[in-house]
């Protein structure tokens, strides 16, 4: 019985060890130093379709289309100004890059499971993003939006 015993405990542990963390359990701890994991946000543009973006100056008309796609498809779960179901999107932008903002409203499935930034997100709100089926245009108009309430 001891034996037995002892093997389901082994096996157990083996099956529970892996490369992967448990995303959903709050479990994972990161070890990278502030200054190392600030320097990743910094340079991290995500997982998806966008891997360039230059930003041209605030276009006012983008802006307001922006707003108009952040209240039908993002108000749900985000605020300006204030922590919700998702994070606040005033600063977005200081705290992660055009390409990476875009990658995560576009592709929040790969993002979540691929991107460190974006898994540490999931854990820390509880709740994953869903995918709203933006098109890269209307993606485009609310990180306008985004650098509009920067």
């Amino acid at each position: 019985m001891k034996v037995k015993m002892t093997l389901v405990i082994l096996a157990l542990i083996v099956l529970g060890c892996g490369n992967e963390p448990p995303i959903n359990k709050g479990l994972v701890k990161y070890t990278m130093e502030d200054s190392e994991l600030l320097l990743l946000t910094k340079n991290d543009k995500g997982i998806g379709p966008i891997k360039e973006l230059e930003l041209a100056p605030l276009n006012s008309i983008m802006v307001r289309d922006g707003e108009t796609v952040f209240r039908a498809k993002c108000s749900a779960c985000h605020r300006i100004g204030q922590r919700f179901i998702g994070p606040d999107v005033t600063g977005l932008l200081d705290r992660r890059t055009p390409e990476w903002i875009m990658n995560m409203i576009l592709n929040p499935e790969q993002m979540i499971q691929e991107n460190v930034q974006a898994r540490k997100l999931l854990m820390e709100y509880g709740a994953p993003m869903g995918n709203q089926s933006l098109t890269e245009g209307q993606a485009r108009l609310v990180l306008e939006y985004f650098r509009s309430i920067n």
